[in-house]
């Protein structure tokens, strides 16, 4: 494992290489690394194809290093970048906190680092590309008290702990239930972004409270988990769930009735807006500071209809 030092003293070694070069060989080029969260989920594929396609009109290349969800592989990932001296790194981290050695290693290689999507608990963040969490929190919970009537019982399964996009999301939907004295928030779960778990804290939920009227989920496969949950027990249908990303999977879940709620954020924009950030940086602007995209909620009233 690579902590604090070992990170820091590759970046005392690589940055007079990095400062003197940190742009690729060839002049003109731009290249930009990227560490997304997960090579797998729905959501970061759309992200990529939209980095990929914005860094190609803008003439630029790419490249990609794997995490998983797996915070070593993620630092070791950007140490690879950085020892290739891109000329910016966009990264979605997997954990605040973890991560914060990546983001001055990169720094003090003088190479520009974007988060997308997810927090970094570091000051030598360039810029952030990201949403109005606790704003999409609360929308999706005055949406949940309209289609539940504003009573009975609701579980949560927000998503990672360690990660704080999660947490504000959750903090927002919190925020508008506890202040609905008709409902009750009965569990808060905080498991990883996967269908499996999904499926498992669902199914616990379930048996635990029978009378449950609605499961928030910290993204869309979690909200798919909980729907295999309920459809093995008989119950879809009968209780609200929603999911939060919009991806394809979720939208046709929406369209049969199984889920109730998506967030759309498109994130093949979001990825374009990543590099569409990356640029403003290069080209000499600072101070951006957090840079938002949109989203829209989604139900059976607006799902788009199948391709």
């Amino acid at each position: 494992m690579i902590d604090r030092r070992g990170l820091m003293a590759f970046a005392a070694l690589a940055a007079p290489a990095a400062v003197l070069g940190a742009r690729p060989a060839r002049a003109q080029e731009v290249v930009v690394g990227v560490s997304l969260s997960s090579d797998t989920n729905p959501f970061y594929i759309a992200m990529r194809r939209g980095m990929e396609a914005r860094a190609t009109e803008l003439g630029w290349r790419t490249r990609f290093v794997t995490a998983n969800e797996d915070v070593v592989a993620q630092n070791n990932g950007v140490l690879d970048l950085i020892a290739q001296r891109v000329s910016g790194i966009l990264i979605s981290p997997i954990d605040a906190r973890a991560t914060r050695a990546a983001y001055e290693a990169a720094a003090a290689a003088n190479i520009p680092i974007i988060s997308v999507a997810r927090h970094a608990d570091s000051p030598q963040q360039s810029a952030f590309v990201a949403m109005d969490e606790v704003g999409i929190g609360r929308d999706i919970a005055r949406w949940v008290l309209r289609a539940i009537n504003s009573q009975g019982e609701i579980a949560m399964i927000a998503g990672p702990q360690g990660a704080a996009t999660f947490r504000n999301l959750a903090t927002g939907f919190s925020e508008v239930i506890a202040a609905t004295p008709t409902v009750r928030l009965v569990a808060r779960r905080e498991v990883p972004l996967t269908r499996e778990e999904g499926l498992r804290v669902a199914q616990d939920l379930l048996v635990a409270h029978p009378n449950l009227r609605a499961i928030y989920g910290g993204n869309d496969d979690i909200a798919l988990g909980a729907a295999q949950a309920l459809g093995q027990a008989g119950r879809t249908g009968q209780v609200v769930i929603t999911g939060l990303n919009g991806i394809p999977p979720a939208m046709a879940a929406v369209r049969r009735g199984d889920v109730s709620l998506t967030v759309e954020l498109n994130p093949l924009a979001w990825g374009r807006l990543g590099m569409d950030t990356m640029a403003r940086w290069l080209r000499g602007e600072r101070g951006l500071g957090q840079v938002n995209v949109g989203h829209l909620l989604v139900d059976r009233t607006n799902v788009p209809p199948a391709r």
